[in-house]
């Protein structure tokens, strides 16, 4: 198991640096926080898991859907245990909203890092610091 983390680690660092382009899924060429994942799963997998709706940059806010939430949990485990590098992350942006930001953890502990597509930024590493930790509502195994 630790070397398919490792590995999905080393797969997602491949993505830095792709542009950030709303429901695409390319490397190199762009895309959002889910065709991060998406790219993941396909580097893993060879297929995608099924096929997805067009959706919105507001994830079904105004209807309080889980959508992203349940679509992971139909594909992927929850981790267990502490967080651990190549857990898939799940945050909720604001509180009562519906969580719709993922990105994938590259190092645990004090110097916590995550790799995420982020809007204006593209596929970047960041500190997981305290603000996104705290947004963090589940973690994944992209098994």
């Amino acid at each position: 198991m630790a070397d398919a983390r490792t590995a999905l680690v080393a797969e997602a660092r491949r993505w830095i640096g792709t542009p950030y382009r709303h429901q695409a899924s390319v490397l190199g060429a762009g895309c959002d926080c889910l065709g991060l994942i998406r790219g993941l799963w396909r580097a893993r997998h060879g297929t995608e898991p099924e096929a997805l709706p067009p959706y919105g940059p507001d994830w079904a806010e105004s209807g309080g859907a889980e959508a992203l939430w349940q679509g992971l949990s139909r594909h992927l485990r929850p981790a267990p245990g502490d967080p651990a590098p190549g857990d898939v992350l799940l945050f909720r942006m604001r509180a009562r909203s519906v969580a719709k930001h993922l990105g994938v953890l590259t190092e645990a502990g004090p110097n916590a890092r995550f790799i995420h597509a982020y809007c204006g930024h593209g596929v970047v590493e960041s500190p997981l610091s305290q603000p996104w930790a705290r947004r963090i509502v589940a973690r994944f195994e992209l098994t």
